[in-house]
């Protein structure tokens, strides 16, 4: 997240698909959670319930969206200033949280490394390395000390947030690619060896999300009709429907679920170009059929 990004803002006009209090009292400790996807993940959390921490490393924007989500929700959100990458500022904020709240029931790990379009051939050491110590170790990290602290006592639902770059391989961007096939591997881990605690983990693996930083920054100036046709479903997702898969799945509907990936992105890591083409062959001649 650019420090001269705007502050963020809630949902207008939200309609509930679930109870209101489906998750009531529930405390979720979400990295990243001060802004983009991670924000509205937090909103919709709250919304239902749910008091949360958000945690970065930007302290003033976590103060102006924790003021934001408290405001809209009614819920309390406490503003964590930590890096993932460094383990005692994690045991510090995680502990703030826990005295804060007494408990925490669901671990969001958001945090990204502000990804960037890099050609292996130009990507520095260091630049590759920072991106795996942020998205791999900060998820590893935050896993570790919530269930040290928490859950390995009590139980509790971890999601990661992932992506799907890596299925196919996504040019200029081995370097987050590789950190999220790390990720998804590390869940089914922990799901496998946690799961006796009474601990599920997940991973939701977000496609083109619109109105996001990541689509700015990442899109290439391409025109959003140009992404929606290359989308089998015919539109980028929103941060409201990447909030309300993480809410499913944090209640007990979703009890049988755990070192999935949930990957909400409308069928658009399965379109190529050959399949864009067949696509619109089919819209062609759909109505000749």
């Amino acid at each position: 997240m650019s420090e001269d990004a705007p502050d963020e803002k809630c949902l207008e006009n939200y309609q509930y698909s679930f109870r209101k209090d489906i998750i009531s009292n529930k405390v979720a400790f979400i990295t990243g959670g001060g802004s983009g996807i991670c924000f509205t993940i937090a909103e919709i959390l709250m919304r239902h319930g749910c008091h949360t921490a958000i945690a970065g490393r930007n302290l003033d924007r976590l103060k102006k969206s924790s003021q934001t989500l408290s405001k809209t929700t009614g819920r309390r959100c406490l503003p964590v200033q930590m890096d993932v990458r460094k383990p005692q500022e994690v045991i510090t904020g995680v502990e703030a949280c826990l005295q804060e709240f007494g408990r925490i029931d669901i671990l969001i790990n958001g945090s990204a490394a502000g990804n960037f379009l890099c050609p292996l051939e130009s990507m520095s050491f260091n630049a590759f390395k920072t991106v795996l110590e942020i998205d791999t170790l900060g998820t590893y990290n935050v896993s570790k000390v919530a269930y040290d602290k928490y859950f390995n006592a009590n139980g509790g639902v971890i999601i990661n947030i992932t992506a799907t770059l890596h299925y196919r391989g996504t040019v200029l961007q081995a370097h987050v690619g590789s950190a999220k096939a790390a990720i998804e591997a590390l869940t089914k881990h922990q799901a496998l060896e946690w799961g006796p605690q009474g601990i599920r983990v997940i991973c939701v693996a977000p496609g083109p999300i619109d109105d996001t930083e990541g689509m700015r920054r990442l899109g290439g100036g391409v025109p959003k009709e140009i992404i929606n046709n290359s989308i089998p479903i015919g539109r980028m997702g929103t941060k409201r429907e990447i909030g309300e898969i993480c809410l499913f799945l944090v209640t007990d509907m979703a009890g049988l679920i755990t070192s999935s990936t949930i990957i909400a992105d409308g069928a658009s890591w399965l379109s190529d170009s050959d399949t864009q083409r067949r696509m619109e062959m089919f819209r062609s001649l759909k109505g000749k059929l």
